[in-house]
């Protein structure tokens, strides 16, 4: 794929007649053109030959952002200045959704593309037919990127000199630039998205060579679908990654890639998940996005009718188990993909809910063990993929991933079994089973099922091993990785929410996402403003705008756990209550009832407890804010002690104070 639709030297491109440029424009681009663009495209070329009359350099027109599923509009390299550039042509204001698209533009480019890690940028926003123009560039961030300048037609030709005359260094190789590798790390959102509007997982991924390959394990994966189907045999495939390093993607991937219909594809696949919140968050974002993409196209199309067609792409994995327990026929698919596997019911809650809310005694089959039953009634094969988190069991009864191992081994011994090479790490919790299965025949350990690095903190791709320090109490880990965290990820302490917020807020440019959120047993944080207690649509809070009180920007409700598992944010306002309290250098587990805090005796329970820190830790790509309540000496269950040895533990691994 071209990076953009036009490239040239600016001394080319100020010698080439128009309707030569809009030519090339037109014929590289993959829709139709309508006449509006084309006009729109007239006046750009015209303004932007006039301003880069005396500018040596290069242009891009029409320069892909995959991560973005769109194009910037231009994008002038003048000097060592990268300057990106947004036209509204005909505008005469510069609207709010604008200038966030400017500020996309720029920190995409900075983030995720080769080229531009170490450029200084300047974007600019162009309303062709506004009254006024910024005269001076806004001081630029710690990351070199300005605060897009907004200009109209007359005042671009000043914003572009003074961009160039302001940049130090080695003039950019405009050729070199324009080849260098675009490597995006996408949000779970933005990748279900372009995954279901067909792009490749390689194209929304990072290529580098220091980040895990997802299309190297998808690939794997694939084949061992590919030789399933071909052979007729059924297997089970181990997934493992740390947080964030994109084990969801790798099974929207698979199912996105055989999500027509059985009659036309026979390798029908289907993505399961336990997750409520990250299900009906991503049934809102592609519905929204398929919605958008068919009435831009011109069809005329109910929001309903849109979503029934998304629905069986991504399922809740308990009506997957209801079907087979209503049926005694086979599962209509042959590949199916399961999302936080680890999250599964044991036989005990399973048997629980059998007889309470489906009327059958005696069940006796954990759930993993029924969802591979069903899946064996299939007479010809089968594939099961097992997405595997580690450190991210947050409910009472969830089995871990030794049921699915004991399941396979127990029940159905001619099932083959594919094994990430790292599901022996302690974190997993399968020791007893992977040893179980030694010896046992077809069964293979793949390096290549585990992912390593994670996706989600493209700044810092360590900050799950500093959680995990952190949480493990392994202070001297927890300082070293926190020093090697600190110049690309921003990591801050309080004791003041409103600081807290406020840093937050001043952190996020463009559409950056920020959110608060808090363990769902912080239940001593509501003299804060903070219930957990009270639910949130985690539609609204997670995709909704700035303008919207129930969406995250607002930072007044707060999501726990269980909300966000499996998404994700660019910054957040973590909130420490006193259910996990650092004390005589050990955490101390408690629950709150009725008037006081009791301790926590259940050890299963105590790593739900740490788990679910572990989660909210781990949810912000770009940084976080961590508010510990300075407690009142006035409040029994708000003692200061409860909060000052948990603070006192943070700083002491080097996280800033402010």
């Amino acid at each position: 794929m071209r990076a953009a639709y036009y490239a040239a030297s600016t001394a080319d491109f100020r010698s080439a007649v128009i309707s030569t440029v809009i030519g090339e424009l037109t014929r590289a681009s993959t829709f139709a053109v309508e006449q509006s663009q084309v006009t729109a495209w007239e006046r750009e070329v015209e303004i932007l030959q006039r301003v880069l009359a005396e500018v040596e350099g290069y242009i891009f027109l029409e320069f892909d952002v995959p991560r973005l599923g769109t194009r910037i509009d231009v994008v002038v390299l003048a000097g060592s200045a990268l300057i990106p550039i947004e036209f509204k042509v005909g505008a005469t204001q510069f609207l709010r959704a604008d200038v966030d698209q400017a500020w996309d533009y720029a920190l995409d480019l900075k983030n995720f593309h080769r080229g531009s890690h170490a450029a200084r940028i300047f974007p600019i926003l162009v309303a062709t037919d506004a009254a006024r123009s910024d005269v001076a560039w806004a001081p630029m961030h710690q990351d070199g990127v300005h605060p897009p300048r907004q200009v109209n037609a007359e005042g671009l030709l000043a914003a572009v000199f003074s961009a160039r005359e302001s940049a130090a260094g080695e003039p950019l190789d405009g050729v070199r630039w324009g080849s260098e590798p675009y490597q995006p790390t996408p949000t779970i959102v933005q990748a279900a998205r372009a995954l279901y509007a067909r792009h490749s997982v390689e194209a929304i991924s990072r290529s580098d060579a220091s980040a895990k390959n997802l299309g190297e394990t998808s690939r794997t994966v694939e084949q061992v679908i590919a030789a399933a189907q071909q052979e007729g045999w059924k297997a089970i495939v181990f997934v493992t990654g740390v947080p964030g390093a994109g084990k969801t993607l790798v099974g929207l991937n698979i199912a996105t890639r055989h999500r027509r219909s059985i009659e036309e594809d026979p390798a029908h696949a289907v993505f399961l998940s336990g997750n409520g919140p990250l299900v009906k968050v991503l049934h809102e974002a592609l519905t929204r996005d398929e919605l958008a993409r068919l009435r831009a196209e011109g069809t005329r199309v109910r929001k309903g009718d849109v979503e029934q067609r998304v629905k069986p792409f991504i399922q809740n994995v308990h009506h997957f188990r209801d079907a087979g327990l209503r049926s005694i026929e086979p599962p209509v698919d042959h590949v199916v993909v399961f999302d936080e596997a680890q999250r599964a019911w044991n036989q005990n809650k399973t048997a629980r809910f059998m007889k309470s809310r489906k009327g059958i005694a005696d069940f006796r089959q954990s759930e993993p063990e029924f969802q591979l039953s069903y899946m064996n009634r299939r007479p010809d094969w089968a594939v099961a993929v097992c997405l595997v988190g580690g450190g991210q069991e947050i409910h009472d009864g969830e089995a871990g991933i030794q049921a699915w191992l004991d399941a396979a081994r127990t029940h159905f011994p001619e099932w083959r079994i594919f094994i990430s090479s790292r599901l022996t790490d302690s974190e997993y919790g399968a020791g007893e089973a992977i040893e179980a299965l030694r010896g046992r025949p077809h069964v293979e350990w793949r390096d290549d099922l585990h992912l390593a690095v994670s996706m989600r903190s493209f700044r810092a791709e360590r900050v799950s091993g500093f959680v995990k320090a952190l949480l493990d109490r392994d202070v001297r880990a927890a300082r070293e990785l926190y020093g090697e965290l600190r110049p690309r990820y921003p990591l801050v302490i309080t004791r003041d929410l409103q600081r807290a917020k406020s840093w937050v807020r001043t952190q996020a440019r463009g559409t950056e996402r920020f959110g608060l959120v808090a363990s769902s047993q912080a239940e001593r944080l509501k003299p804060h403003a903070i219930d957990v207690r009270a639910t949130i649509d985690p539609v609204h809070w997670f995709l909704d705008d700035r303008e919207d009180t129930r969406s995250s920007f607002y930072l007044e409700d707060a999501a726990t756990e269980f909300q966000v598992q499996g998404l994700e944010l660019d910054w957040i306002c973590a909130t420490w209550d006193a259910d996990l309290r650092m004390c005589g250098g050990q955490w101390l587990h408690r629950k709150f009832h009725g008037k006081q805090w009791k301790r926590v005796k259940d050890v299963a329970t105590q790593r739900y407890l740490v788990n679910a820190y572990r989660v909210l830790l781990t949810r912000a790509r770009q940084g976080m804010a961590i508010f510990v309540p300075p407690g009142d000496a006035n409040d029994p269950t708000r003692l200061p002690e409860y909060y000052d040895g948990t603070f006192a533990y943070l700083t002491s691994v080097g996280i800033e104070c402010i």
